[in-house]
């Protein structure tokens, strides 16, 4: 994994109940198109403050499941520095496909054995 802290990815997946770690997954997911595709109108419209929001709760919730990387981006993203924004963004949604794609394949593995 290199998307996601195997750590906090492990730690997840064998405190949960798979129902449960499944739910967080997809909650994340919804979120992260979300958070992003907000971010991506914001900087449209100009509006960094909103862009700035959106970002430091992509990284809120980037941390949470284990997304360093992500997490990192979204934090570098609160700066304010408008030219690297769109920089910024693209690399967001490259690596939010790739923490996404990880979760997805712990999800859909078989529950830990207790």
């Amino acid at each position: 994994m290199k998307a996601i802290d195997p750590e906090i990815a492990r730690q997840l997946a064998a405190e949960l109940p798979h129902d449960v770690f499944v739910g967080v997954v997809r909650t994340f997911e919804a979120d992260l198109a979300r958070l992003v595709q907000q971010m991506v109108d914001a900087l449209k419209a100009g509006d960094m403050d909103l862009y700035r929001r959106n970002a430091h709760s992509l990284a809120g919730a980037a941390g949470s499941i284990g997304a360093r990387r992500l997490e990192a981006l979204a934090r570098q993203a609160m700066s304010p520095d408008v030219v690297a924004a769109t920089d910024t963004v693209l690399e967001l949604a490259n690596e939010a496909k790739a923490a996404l794609a990880e979760l997805m394949s712990l999800s859909s593995a078989d529950p830990p054995k207790v």
